[in-house]
């Protein structure tokens, strides 16, 4: 399969803290690959600068063979890239069906500070409903506040703004944290009804997750990345359990 992002020698230094390590790291189109690694380990960041939310201090990203290293996030959006946060960040004020229908117009080229009254504009809110079908948020809680739904609701929620935007590339920082078991299955069915159809990079610390989505998995220790492989030989790794102290991979 052919690349859809690369990233070669990335960097990022905040003070005397190596966050970034110098990492290569590629994803194939139509590819779920996973970013573990332990509290602290540079995951976050590394999303970041994936996003644009955080430029690296040196290194390339490529992303469908367009230098994009020093693109602001805006402009990585509109070329395919959307992000969901480790922290959920839905608009509690507006419904379920408002959020979605936000981002479908954001990808129309409007900027969320434009937000017009969309309460009987059909261009976007059909495939806003459409999407938060897709997500399994039920049609009854379309017009509820995102403030009032469940927090693995309001994670849906997240994932479905993100697709609204028809992105090429599906950037997930940890869409399970803060889940409970029967949330946390939901979340897993609903990214692999993606999977083929969606290219995703996710960073999670639930390994259930992880070895049954992913196709590849990385390993971030400390900013640097110690090995790329199957979930099988990650599983097998010697120096990713040691990097691990013991938890359970």
């Amino acid at each position: 399969m052919n690349s859809l992002l690369t990233v070669q020698k990335l960097s990022k230094n905040f003070g005397a803290l190596r966050a970034s390590d110098g990492i290569d790291f590629d994803v194939a189109e139509g590819e779920t690959h996973a970013v573990i690694g332990p509290n602290g380990a540079g995951k976050t960041t590394f999303i970041s600068q994936l996003a644009g939310n955080l430029l690296p201090d040196a290194g390339r990203i490529a992303f469908a063979g367009e230098d994009i290293t020093r693109l602001p996030a805006a402009r990585r959006a509109r070329r395919g890239l959307a992000r969901s946060f480790q922290i959920t960040s839905v608009y509690l004020e507006f419904t379920a069906l408002q959020n979605v229908a936000l981002a479908v117009q954001a990808h129309s080229g409007h900027s969320f500070r434009f937000w017009r009254d969309a309460r009987n504009d059909a261009a976007l809110l059909d495939p806003a409903r459409q999407v938060l079908k897709d997500v399994g948020i039920e049609e009854a809680k379309f017009d509820m506040l995102a403030a009032n739904l469940a927090h693995g609701e309001q994670r849906q929620l997240e994932v479905a703004m993100a697709l609204a935007t028809r992105p090429r590339l599906l950037l997930l920082d940890e869409p399970m944290a803060g889940m409970g078991t029967e949330e946390s299955q939901r979340m897993i069915g609903l990214l692999g009804s993606l999977k083929r159809k969606q290219t995703i990079v996710l960073v999670e610390h639930d390994m259930d997750a992880v070895f049954r989505l992913a196709d590849r998995i990385s390993v971030l220790v400390y900013g640097r990345l110690i090995a790329t492989d199957t979930p099988e030989r990650i599983r097998a790794n010697e120096e990713v359990r040691r990097a691990y102290l013991g938890e359970d991979l």
